[in-house]
C-alpha cells in the first residue's frame, strides 16, 4: 500500500445500527493507522426476494435512511472517515464482490452470524474470501437481523 494513503477496510453486516462489538472493533481497527471505512449493510428483504423486485429497493431505501443517521456515530467513534450503503443484494458474497469490483479495498472486515456447518466445513464466507488475497477479521454480529 502507498505510504500515505488510507487504508481501506470494506466492513459487511447485516446490522443497520452497529453493533456494540462492531463499533469496538472499528474503534480499534481506526487506531491501527489512517483508515477509511466502507460499511455495506445487506438489503434487510427477505432472501427469497428477487433482485429486481420492488421490495428489495424499498427496504434498502428505509434501511438507507436509518445507516445515514448512524454514520456520524461511527465516524465520532473511530475517528476516521466512514461512508456506507445498503446493498440491493442479500447474499453477502454477492454484496462484497459487487463492492470490490467497483471500488478497491485492502482489508475485509465482517461483522455476520456464523452459520456453523458451513464454518465446519471451512466453506465459511471468511475461507470462500481467501481468494480475493485480502486479509479478512470477523466480529461478532449478535442475532440476525429479520425484515420488518
Amino acid at each position: 500500500m502507498p505510504e500515505g494513503r488510507a487504508t481501506r477496510v470494506l466492513v459487511v453486516t447485516d446490522h443497520v445500527e452497529p453493533t456494540p462489538a462492531l463499533l469496538e472493533a472499528l474503534r480499534r481497527r481506526g487506531e491501527g493507522g489512517e483508515v477509511q471505512f466502507r460499511l455495506v449493510v445487506l438489503n434487510p428483504a427477505r432472501a427469497e426476494v428477487h433482485l429486481l423486485h420492488p421490495e428489495r429497493h424499498d427496504k434498502a431505501a428505509e434501511a438507507e435512511v436509518t445507516l445515514y443517521r448512524a454514520l456520524p456515530r461511527i465516524k465520532e467513534v473511530t475517528g476516521c472517515r466512514v461512508n456506507g450503503s445498503v446493498s440491493v443484494r442479500h447474499d453477502p458474497m454477492d454484496a462484497i464482490e459487487s463492492t470490490l469490483a467497483d471500488e478497491p479495498i485492502d482489508e475485509i472486515m465482517l461483522a455476520l452470524p456464523e452459520h456453523h456447518l458451513s464454518t465446519w466445513l471451512h466453506q465459511d464466507l471468511a475461507h470462500r474470501l481467501k481468494h480475493w488475497g485480502l486479509p479478512v477479521k470477523t466480529v461478532p454480529a449478535g442475532p440476525r437481523q429479520t425484515p420488518g
